[in-house]
């Protein structure tokens, strides 16, 4: 009767060592925000790379794997929204606008280029990790990646000569 006792307790203490574990990586979400919460272009030039990462990298997780797929796609939908504001506002602004006022929008397009090209950065490199950890190839993402960066590389060098010029947004 002993041996049976102790198996009957042994058993469901086994079971519960057997249990899966909860997973460490929760996953990470992102809300979707409207382009005038989000926007950058106001202000001065100078410092858009450090504001375009703080609405679209510094959020994230350092683990680009635990994104969730709402969250990608609210980042994808931010990043157009800014691309819109560029086509749909910044350039006719800009073509109505002389002087101070235009130069200023100008600055604004430049900051808005880079929020934008942060966000396909971004985007393109959640991507990269999601497919790598699935083991699925990542040439094509990678060479987007590069190509995004290269642009992204060029409108933070064109904000920082701009540096201390006013930066009017069309928010």
């Amino acid at each position: 009767m002993r041996f049976t006792t102790a198996l009957a307790l042994l058993v469901p203490a086994l079971a519960v060592l057997a249990a899966p574990l909860p997973s460490k990586r929760a996953a990470f979400s992102f809300a979707l925000q409207s382009y005038d919460q989000f926007q950058i272009s106001d202000g001065v030039a100078g410092n858009a790379e450090a504001e375009a990462n703080a609405v679209f990298v510094d959020p994230f997780p350092a683990d680009l794997t635990t994104v969730d797929a709402t969250s990608l796609d609210n980042l994808g939908t931010m990043r157009e929204a800014a691309e819109d504001a560029e086509t749909d506002q910044f350039n006719p602004q800009i073509a109505a606008a002389s002087g101070a006022a235009a130069d200023a929008l100008q600055v604004g397009k430049i900051k808005n280029k880079v929020l934008k090209l942060t966000g396909e950065v971004q985007q393109i490199k959640i991507k990269i990790a999601q497919a790598a950890a699935a083991g699925t190839d990542t040439t094509d993402l990678e060479a987007s990646l590069k190509e995004e960066q290269t642009k992204l590389t060029t409108n933070i060098a064109t904000d920082v000569k701009s540096k201390g010029q006013a930066s009017q947004g069309v928010a």
